[in-house]
Order: structure tokens, then C-alpha cells, then sequence
């Protein structure tokens, strides 16, 4: 009897567990054909398709739909959570699950375990995936509408950066910066003319980025193209000034925000950006977000069977939806804004990271323990 009893548990497990991960799939590609709509019309709107082709528009939409997706997880969560507990409400499943004696916390174990998995595959599969196509959806918009690309590499020698110039371009190397690349240590800029040759090297223990130009202290200046042996015509300078274009924002842009770098690759870009003088507060928030996605995904779930399972007969059905979807958002919003405190340093990290989920689990819970359980 005791391993039939097993058997039949296991069984509906198994069958919430699927009726779940169905719904949840559904809701999935619905929200991936409205997003991509969407993008195609603002893709439309943003470029001229006599130009680049129907196509290329197309191609567009679909390397960026997949990172708008990736945000609206969450959402789609708490809808598939919605539909499924609605509809066991309606059909009466859930009387027949509590008349064999089952609690509420039972039926929701199996919806539990597939927004876990589901968080897991996320952060392990999907974000490499997005990363990687954000990365081409950025090079191919920069070369549509024909802006210059800043190349920063942050790397165990120090950083690389290059700009463009009046006569061609230029390298620098720096051992170490501040937060914002704005402010370079033991620098060396190499310029070089339209056809790739090189044309002067610059040595400076500093070099600060000021309003159109950087400002370099203690620099050594070699003239490739005037002499045939640049050491004997290289001169010392203690102030000296370069044009650029480039600004703090451009150069903390072109650094990859740590959105577009892949959770697998975040703990190995922290450390360079450490080595470089960067501030890694906030890849050090996203890498715990995304560490945090699976539980938060997790809680959405409980936040929709809280205020659904109960027998439609009960009434209000529209209410409680309407309670369920303003408590998924409100916890959404506010954990973004603890987010936004993490990064800006006035909350750490773990706190702003790991609280709000934690508060939304423990509030769900008891709401589901008061309304089902006591």
C-alpha cells in the first residue's frame, strides 16, 4: 500500500510538474512574439530599410528580442503561476488534491522545482547566449549607423584603449586607472597614420582626460616619420597635451557594462577590472543577481499561488489576480531599487541583492500558510 500511495504522489507530482513547465512555454513564446514585434516596428522606425534591407531589420530583432526575454522572466513566471493555479481552481483539482489529504505546500513543490530549474538553465545556458548576441547586435548598430567603435581590453598588463584621430589612430596602454578611465597611470600612447604605419610613441607617468584632450605629466615623445633614429630626436616634456574625442562615459561604455558579460566570465572580468583600478561594484551586483535569479523566479511562483489557490466558487477571482500581478511588480520595482543602492554603495551588496528575494519567500509563505494551512 505505502509504495502505491508513493507511486501516486510521485505520479501528480510529475503532473503538476509538466502542466506547469507547458504553461510556463506558452506564456514564453507569447511574450517572445510580442517583444519581437514590438522590436521590428522600432527597428523599422530607427532605420532606413531601402538601405539596409528588410532583412538586416529582421536580423536586428532577432538578436536583441532574446535579451529583452531574458528580463521579463520574472513576469512570465508569475503569469504561467496564474494560469496554472487558476486553472486546477476552475477544473476542481485542487479539491481533489486536498480530499487526498495533500496541503497546499505539497501541490506547489513541483511548480517550485521547474521555476528553480528554470532559473538555473537561465543563468547557465541563456546568458551566455544573450550575452553573446548582444554583442553582435551592438557591432552590427554600430556599423549601420556608421559610429565610431572605442575598443577597450582590461587585462592582467593593464588596459588598452583606442581612439580615433585627425590622421589615422591611437593606442594607449596604461598599468592602472581610476573607476571611470579618466585618469591613466604609467601610459603609452602609439599613433599611427591612415595607412597603419606608426608615427610617434608617447611615454608619460600620467595622462588625465580633460574637456577634448589629454593632459600628460612627465611625458617622452619619439618622432617615427622625422628621423631614422627616433632616440636621438626624442624629447622630454613635463606637460604636454593630446586631442581626443573620447570622453568617461565612452570610455566606461566601451568597457562592457556587466550585462553584456557572461555570468561565466564575470569573476575573471572583476578581478581585471581590480588589477586596472575600476570600480566593480556593480558587475559584482549583477554577478550576485544573477546568482539570486533562480530563488527569485522561485518566489514569483509563490507570489501567484497565493493569491490563486482557491475555488473559483470562492469569489473575488479578479481581485486576488489583480493582488498577485501589483505584489510581483512591487517586488520587481523594489528589487531594482535595492539593486540601483548596491551599486551606488549605500547598501552592500548581499543585502541589496539577496534581501528582497528573501522578504518576497518569507512573505508569500506565510500569506499561503494564513489563506491555506491555518
Amino acid at each position: 500500500m505505502r509504495s502505491h500511495s508513493g507511486w501516486r504522489r510521485l505520479r501528480l507530482h510529475r503532473y503538476f510538474a509538466r502542466k506547469f513547465a507547458m504553461t510556463f512555454l506558452i506564456v514564453l513564446v507569447i511574450f517572445a512574439a510580442i517583444l519581437a514585434l514590438v522590436d521590428l516596428m522600432n527597428q523599422v522606425g530607427r532605420y532606413d530599410v531601402g538601405q539596409i534591407g528588410f532583412a538586416s531589420i529582421l536580423g536586428l530583432t532577432l538578436l536583441s528580442t532574446p535579451e529583452a526575454l531574458y528580463e521579463f522572466l520574472p513576469l512570465a513566471m508569475i503569469l504561467a503561476s496564474l494560469a496554472l493555479f487558476l486553472g486546477l481552481a476552475r477544473t476542481s483539482e485542487l479539491v481533489v488534491t486536498r480530499a487526498l489529504g495533500w496541503s497546499a505546500l505539497r501541490v506547489i513543490l513541483a511548480p517550485l522545482a521547474v521555476s528553480l530549474v528554470v532559473g538555473a538553465l537561465a543563468v547557465a545556458v541563456l546568458n551566455p547566449v544573450v550575452t553573446g548576441l548582444g554583442h553582435r547586435y551592438e557591432a552590427l548598430t554600430r556599423k549601420y549607423q556608421g559610429v565610431e567603435e572605442t575598443l577597450l581590453s582590461i587585462g592582467a598588463d593593464g588596459l588598452w584603449l583606442r581612439q580615433g584621430t585627425e590622421d589615422g589612430q591611437a593606442v594607449i596602454h596604461a598599468r592602472s586607472a581610476n573607476h571611470d578611465g579618466s585618469d591613466l597611470q604609467s601610459v603609452t600612447f602609439l599613433m599611427f597614420d591612415a595607412s597603419g604605419a606608426p608615427t610617434e610613441r608617447i611615454e608619460a607617468e600620467r595622462a588625465k582626460l580633460e574637456d577634448g584632450f589629454w593632459h600628460l605629466k612627465g611625458a617622452k615623445d619619439w618622432l617615427f616619420a622625422e628621423f631614422a633614429n627616433p632616440e636621438a630626436g626624442a624629447q622630454r616634456r613635463d606637460d604636454m597635451r593630446i586631442r581626443t574625442s573620447l570622453t568617461p562615459a565612452r570610455i566606461a561604455s566601451s568597457a562592457g557594462t556587466a550585462t553584456s558579460i557572461s555570468v561565466w566570465n564575470l569573476r575573471a572580468h572583476i578581478a581585471q577590472l581590480e588589477r586596472a583600478g575600476f570600480s566593480t561594484r556593480r558587475p559584482l551586483v549583477w554577478f550576485q543577481t544573477e546568482l539570486a535569479r533562480p530563488l527569485f523566479l522561485a518566489v514569483m511562483v509563490l507570489i501567484g499561488a497565493a493569491f490563486t489557490m482557491r475555488h473559483t466558487r470562492s469569489g473575488h477571482t479578479g481581485l486576488m489576480v489583480l493582488f498577485a500581478l501589483l505584489s510581483g511588480f512591487a517586488l520587481f520595482f523594489i528589487r531594482n531599487f535595492a539593486l540601483i543602492l548596491g551599486e551606488s554603495g549605500q547598501l552592500p551588496v548581499v543585502i541589496a541583492v539577496w534581501a528582497p528575494p528573501l522578504a518576497g519567500l518569507l512573505m508569500a509563505l506565510g500569506l499561503i500558510l494564513h489563506l491555506e494551512d491555518g
